[in-house]
């Protein structure tokens, strides 16, 4: 069997079901779950999922199905996927992050979809506005790709010396013109120099640090992306290795020995999906269901790892911290 075949096959796997589960999806509605990455380093983030479900008063097992599908980083496998979602007569389907989201409205335009989304949804023809989405989508804009400029601002407080800085991103990721722009844009205000550097697979991960350390890059950030959460732990030691201070999209990297983060909470936003899911469960039409945008976002600093790398943190950002790593 060919890997690509069996990635697909681990997908529709997702979770494992009770023996009795076809019989249970003849009387309880089918939510399905469609997501770029992989379940691994993401179980927090289903429980939460879950929970949301739960608030709208829907349980998994005892009166809904859910049908977990993960393309593990390949973007390519999303259709396939939704095209099974769509024959298993889903009553829902929650999309996420925007990959996801994209295939899922391109495969149909009657099954409500909620979705967690990146970029600004409106632009990637997802809602027709935050309040009056319209259509059959709704779900959560985290604002990502807005944020890069001050995660900018971030790493140049902590390595004020880097004149160059390296920009990691995904070249599938359909955020990439609108990422590179927000960052060359904040460094252009600062004096910095950008080196876009790209990475869609482990070995271009390594290759990446090796252009960084060959051109003298002084720290480098990292672009949001499924792929990059799947392979954080290379990530981080790969900026351990060539003691280059960098700066993430979520705190899971720090907690894995990033040295800071800068962005929404991904669990909380999982939450909201499945509370979305919950009520259009319920009855509720996506179209009357504004997007949800964070409130607040999280600075986490890892000090180890700062220590390691030889920097001294600003008094001013450990103040601003959410959570400080020691």
């Amino acid at each position: 069997m060919r890997r690509r075949e069996m990635i697909v096959l681990l997908g529709a796997a997702g979770f494992a079901r009770p023996l009795d589960a076809h019989a249970a999806q003849t009387t309880m509605p089918i939510v399905g779950f469609l997501h770029s990455g992989s379940l691994s380093g993401r179980e927090t983030q289903v429980a939460a999922f879950r929970e949301g479900l739960a608030e709208s008063g829907y349980i998994e097992g005892k009166n809904v199905v859910i049908e977990y599908r993960w393309a593990e980083g390949h973007y390519d496998l999303l259709p396939a996927l939704m095209a099974d979602l769509i024959r298993r007569q889903v009553a829902v389907i929650a999309a996420s992050p925007l990959p996801s989201a994209l295939v899922a409205k391109h495969a149909t335009t009657t099954i409500p979809i909620v979705f967690m989304a990146g970029d600004d949804p409106i632009k990637h023809g997802l809602a027709a506005s935050l309040s009056h989405p319209g259509g059959n989508a709704t779900g959560v804009s985290l604002l990502t790709a807005g944020l890069n400029g001050k995660r900018l601002g971030v790493l140049h407080e902590l390595a004020p010396k880097a004149s160059l800085i390296a920009f990691l991103v995904n070249p599938n990721n359909p955020n990439i013109a609108t990422q590179s722009s927000e960052v060359q844009e904040a460094a252009n205000t600062v004096g910095i120099r950008i080196e876009v550097l790209q990475a869609s697979t482990e070995t271009e991960i390594d290759a990446a640090f090796t252009a960084l350390a060959g051109r003298g890059a002084g720290a480098f950030i990292l672009g949001p992306d499924p792929f990059f959460f799947n392979r954080r732990q290379q990530l981080v030691a790969l900026a351990a290795r060539y003691a280059v201070p960098a700066i993430y999209e979520v705190r899971e990297f720090v907690e894995a020995g990033g040295l800071v983060n800068y962005g929404a909470n991904l669990t909380e936003a999982l939450r909201q999906v499945g509370l979305y899911a919950g009520k259009v469960l319920n009855g509720v039409k996506p179209a009357d269901l504004p997007v949800v945008q964070p409130t607040r976002f999280e600075l986490v600093i890892n000090l180890k790892t700062a220590k390691a790398l030889g920097l001294t943190v600003p008094p001013i950002l450990l103040a601003q911290a959410d959570d400080v790593i020691e």
